[in-house]
């Protein structure tokens, strides 16, 4: 069974009657995929508006890799250094990571005899 009804190129746009199947789905055209860089399993946002119905690619993020609030501040912090030009070079960091570590002393609380 035949999904598109009709194709309209002009210049970058590109218009395509699709028929809705049972269960409210659509196809969206290979060219129109291949144009937005979306493949199986992606996933889209559908919105009305103006009586349009307005389909956005999505992309979602694994929570793993969201900066936790205490990170964003670090990396705010590590930018606004980076602005006023206060760095350290990888030349720097390697011969400060070669210096031998500083040794502090044990601290122990002494026993007062019963």
């Amino acid at each position: 069974m035949n999904h598109f009804l009709d194709t309209i190129c002009t210049g970058s746009d590109m218009m395509t009657a699709s028929k809705l199947g049972q269960r409210r789905q659509v196809v969206i055209p290979r060219e129109i995929c291949e144009q937005l860089g979306l493949q199986v399993g992606d996933f889209v946002e559908v919105n009305l508006r103006g009586g349009v119905v307005v389909v956005t690619p999505k992309k979602l993020v694994d929570a793993d890799l969201v900066l936790t609030p205490k990170e964003e501040i670090l990396v705010r912090k590590g930018r606004e250094a980076l602005r006023r030009g206060e760095y350290v070079t990888l030349e720097e960091l390697d011969h400060k990571l070669d210096r031998p570590a500083l040794k502090r002393g044990r601290q122990t609380t002494q026993k007062t005899p019963s």
